[in-house]
């Protein structure tokens, strides 16, 4: 018997049940977590993983009822007094969430909300703890501490706030710290970054860590164990290397098969004809200063978020522009879609100059050329139904009247697998899977020759992704669509695009064919890129490679 098997558990959670009124969000959970030990708990939005980690941190809402138990050493938190709770979170256990910024005081500096919990619960002075948090800082990755302690969140990129918020976690020493989500909406790199941080943590401090994530691919790079949880209940749990070799339940293997990279998609050809679809040649465009953190400056103090770039998309192609945030991807969708001023270069539609259209002339060539946005939410009309909102484009174009527009919209949402009892509603009464088809069933409405989707699946569960992009596949080949597919991740671009551009800083560093590009990348950019990646190997046998916690 193993020493690890012989350790009591340092989290012993048994037949744990969380209910809101009459609705049961948790439903007989039990899992252990030992000393020094990564464990993951995986699922779908809704499977009930993130209102779990928050009954064990006594974070629930005054609504929520618990039963079960839950112990910490042997002592039983459920039931605790707000009180023992505040005097044992910070302490003994912390918690990153999936928004940093959601949980960080934008009026108050970074510094000091890292050393708050040591002020509280070690009893330091506020000058000491001043101190403490800019070696933590700097222990956790901050370059600069001592400047970046004087900053303000807004001041500070989203990998940086999530360092952040580790460091605050971690000050006080806990034996447990639960990750709800941390690496969901970065880049492939500073994920990377997060996770490498955590797994030192892990091996230096002895710290246990529960990882929440939607992505079994990352669970696999960090976690020695994990739970698999679907509608509220554990449905499988085990090693990792055991579960994602021989799942035992249909839900873990279906949750492997999501994995982008893990199953090819059909790749479309591109169509007959000698001049491409959409020509960008040596596209500049710039910004004053005041509106750019960070960058490169030309001569005239301006902030070049494209620098010279040529891409081109053939029709019906699929082509996919991949780099880090800021690195230009999503200017230069806004630029191609006439939403954001260029500085030179030329743009060409169909071999059309399309850089300085207006009036009819620039409504004609946005029916042909749409987009969809990496938040649905944020680009759909919050007081219409969705039913409206796909018909508006149509009638607002004066290709149908209202009534013929509205039934056009009806059958869009068919197609796009919404039934009809949901025409109704308005985007924040559905999911983010469902909106995300509503802005594709929007950009169809007006039967578009190039469709371009910015991020459209970075944010969605593996399953719910693997869905989405599966049917942008159907639709493309239906419609003989052009594509030009916006993202940070590789290993789905591998899977969906026939050529892919590498963006950073504003440049193209390395194009080619994709598959090409993501088994033998030549930029030392793209080298870091491709090896970020913590999906899943397209291989039936197993992941990839597997990093185990210590």
């Amino acid at each position: 018997m193993s020493a690890e098997t012989r350790q009591q558990p340092l989290l012993q959670v048994e037949n744990l049940a969380v209910s809101f009124a009459a609705v049961t969000a948790v439903k007989g959970v039990s899992f252990e977590v030992r000393p020094g030990e990564i464990l993951g708990i995986v699922g779908e939005s809704g499977s009930g993983k993130s209102v779990t980690c928050r009954a064990l941190m006594g974070l629930l809402p005054g609504t929520a009822q618990a039963a079960g138990s839950v112990t910490l050493e042997g002592r039983e938190l459920l039931g605790l007094s707000e009180p023992d709770w505040c005097s044992l979170r910070g302490r003994d256990m912390g918690m990153i969430f999936q928004n940093p910024a959601s949980h960080l005081d934008p009026l108050r500096r970074i510094g000091a909300q890292v050393a708050a919990p040591m002020v509280r619960h070690l009893g330091i002075d506020r000058r000491e703890g001043l101190r403490r948090a800019t070696a933590l800082l700097e222990a956790v990755g901050i370059r600069e501490p001592e400047k970046r302690a004087r900053s303000y969140p807004h001041e500070f990129s989203g990998g940086m706030k999530q360092r952040a918020m580790i460091a605050a976690a971690i000050g006080c020493g806990p034996k447990l710290l639960i990750a709800d989500e941390p690496t969901t909406a970065l880049d492939v790199t500073v994920q990377a970054r997060i996770l490498t941080l955590l797994k030192k943590l892990n091996r230096e401090r002895g710290l246990a860590v529960i990882l929440i994530s939607h992505d079994l691919g990352v669970i696999a790079d960090i976690c020695s164990r994990v739970v698999v949880m679907r509608h509220g209940e554990v449905v499988e749990q085990g090693p990792v290397d055991e579960v994602i070799a021989r799942p035992r339940d249909p839900y873990s293997r279906l949750l492997i098969d999501s994995q982008p990279g893990r199953k090819a998609l059909p790749v479309p050809g591109t169509a007959a004809g000698t001049a491409p679809l959409l020509s960008v040649e040596n596209l500049t465009v710039s910004f004053p200063m005041r509106q750019a953190a960070a960058g490169l400056m030309n001569r005239t103090g301006r902030f070049l978020a494209l620098d010279g770039v040529d891409i081109h998309v053939d029709a019906g192609e699929t082509v996919g522009i991949v780099g880090e945030s800021g690195s230009g991807k999503s200017t230069l969708a806004r630029a191609i879609v006439r939403q954001t001023p260029v500085g030179g270069g030329a743009l060409r539609l169909g071999g059309e100059d399309i850089s300085a259209l207006s009036g009819e002339a620039l409504t004609r060539f946005r029916r042909r050329v749409q987009m969809v946005f990496q938040n649905p939410y944020d680009s759909l009309n919050p007081r219409i139904t969705i039913a409206d909102a796909v018909a508006e484009p149509i009638w607002r174009h004066g290709l149908a009247d209202r009534r013929s527009a509205l039934r056009e919209a009806h059958g869009l949402l068919e197609m796009m697998e919404l039934p009809a009892a949901l025409h109704g509603r308005r985007p924040r009464q559905l999911s983010g899977g469902q909106c995300q088809r509503i802005g594709l069933a929007r950009a169809l409405a007006l039967k578009p020759d190039l469709l371009i989707a910015d991020e459209v699946t970075s944010a969605l569960d593996v399953t719910t992704q693997a869905q989405i992009l599966e049917l942008l596949v159907r639709l493309q080949k239906e419609r003989a669509l052009a594509l030009l597919y916006i993202s940070h991740d590789l290993s789905v671009v591998g899977s969906l695009c026939s050529r892919v551009y590498v963006f950073k800083a504003g440049r193209v560093v390395e194009t080619g064919a994709a598959r090409d590009v993501l088994s033998s990348p030549q930029h030392p950019y793209t080298r870091e890129l491709v090896g970020s990646l913590s999906h899943l190997s397209p291989a039936a046998d197993g992941p990839r490679e597997l990093h185990h916690a210590p």
